[in-house]
């Protein structure tokens, strides 16, 4: 039978988001998941595959605006809800969404796309780039102390039930947005992901905590963890697992990480996603018994090049010709000349000799400052075809804070 792409309407919800649970695992999820994903699913920006009265295929995207390096909040299609059922592989059907997804996107105006995926190698060959990465770490509270900074003791805190804290939490996140690459700026719905406990997810662990940091009455801080108990014939190991955390300065961030380490009965803290450049490394005795680990972020396709590159700034003055490939969005490719510095940008279509050549994968994972174009031309990924034209355009995309997606979409 053949199969039928179209958007998603109202009432086959129920049977597209089956097909996305079939594809991860076959596990449905808890009433309150799905609650909250059906009200934050924008229909005329999802799709679907049909054979017949099945779904297939699933792919979705949310409208939002993206931090990147400058401080502007840049139209960004967050894609999301990507699978194909396994009847159906070999098909070309993940590639039609691609395809009819990225088409959509330039259609809007958006001059970016931005995914994480649970299977990293499947984005590259649509022109996706590994932007951000996860620190993750399970530190050992038991051996590792931590030293704070001036002005740590002069933070109070408060325990606050999450529901109770929802909007100072996300007055707090909104003013670290403009500040590091990589964040969303939440619209309305989005403030209850952070706050999203189903039973049957915490693996043993407490219900959510949070905890505030105050200030003169104003809240500077947030974390929002749970605790997993645990004990053998020694006594308490039980486990932190931080969730979020959000801080205004230096202090108020010690002061949540100093309450988090001290947590009675609990000797291990369990991070799962900060930014690579988080200031508790610095902050703690034993880096090493910290197991910092990595994982790949948000993967960033620029959808309209021009736009992107002029939609940010530059650390330091560019001014360089790029020689462009992208096979599945042919529309960018060509010669650029990129000229900025940390005031702005243009980017033009040029016939000027070409500086550097890439493809647009690369410029995707550089776009927000965390990946070095110097790294990946040792990789053999770029071309320096006029001398110096690599360091100066690698030393202008990089970011002073490390580009992080703060959670998943």
């Amino acid at each position: 039978m053949t199969t039928e792409l179209r958007v998603l309407r109202q009432a086959e919800w129920d049977r597209w988001y089956g097909q996305l649970e079939l594809a991860f695992g076959g596990v449905a999820e808890t009433p309150e998941e799905r609650e909250l994903w059906e009200a934050l699913t924008e229909y005329e920006r999802s799709i679907g595959v049909w054979d017949g009265q099945t779904c297939v295929g699933t792919a979705g995207a949310f409208s939002f605006r993206l931090s990147v390096p400058g401080g502007a909040l840049v139209p960004a299609a967050g894609v999301t809800m990507v699978s194909v059922a396994p009847t159906h592989r070999r098909r070309s059907i993940l590639t039609s969404m691609m395809r009819r997804q990225l088409d959509d996107v330039r259609a809007w105006g958006e001059p970016l796309a931005v995914l994480t995926a649970s299977e990293p190698g499947i984005y590259g060959r649509f022109g996706y780039g590994i932007a951000t990465q996860q620190l993750r770490a399970e530190i050992d509270t038991s051996r590792v102390r931590l030293s704070v900074p001036e002005g740590t003791d002069d933070v109070g805190l408060r325990l606050v039930p999450p529901a109770e804290a929802g909007e100072a939490c996300e007055a707090v996140y909104a003013r670290l947005v403009p500040g590091r690459p990589g964040m969303p700026a939440r619209r309305p719905g989005w403030e209850r992901l952070p706050l999203l406990d189903p039973p049957a997810g915490r693996e043993g662990a407490s219900p959510l905590s949070c905890v505030l940091a105050e200030r003169d009455g104003e809240t500077v801080g947030y974390a929002l963890y749970s605790t997993r108990p645990e004990w053998d014939a020694a006594g308490p190991k039980g486990t932190v697992n931080l969730q979020h955390l959000g801080a205004l300065d230096p202090a108020a961030d010690a002061a949540l990480w100093r309450f988090l380490f001290g947590i009675d009965l609990m000797s291990t803290v369990k991070v799962t996603n900060r930014p690579v450049d988080d200031a508790w490394q610095h902050l703690v005795s034993d880096l090493r018994r910290c197991r910092p680990s990595l994982r790949d972020g948000l993967h960033v396709r620029l959808v309209e090049l021009g736009a992107a590159l002029e939609a940010r700034t530059y650390q330091t003055p560019v001014d360089v010709v790029l020689d462009v490939e992208d096979a599945f969005c042919p529309w960018n490719t060509g010669r650029w000349r990129l000229t900025g510095d940390p005031k702005g940008a243009a980017c033009s279509r040029t016939q000027d000799a070409a500086d550097v050549a890439l493809s647009v994968r690369e410029l995707g994972a550089a776009y927000l400052g965390g990946v070095s174009l110097e790294s990946l031309a040792r990789a053999g990924r770029v071309r320096e075809l006029r001398r110096g034209a690599l360091a100066e355009l690698s030393l202008a995309f990089g970011s002073p804070v490390a580009p992080w997606l703060p959670h998943g979409f």
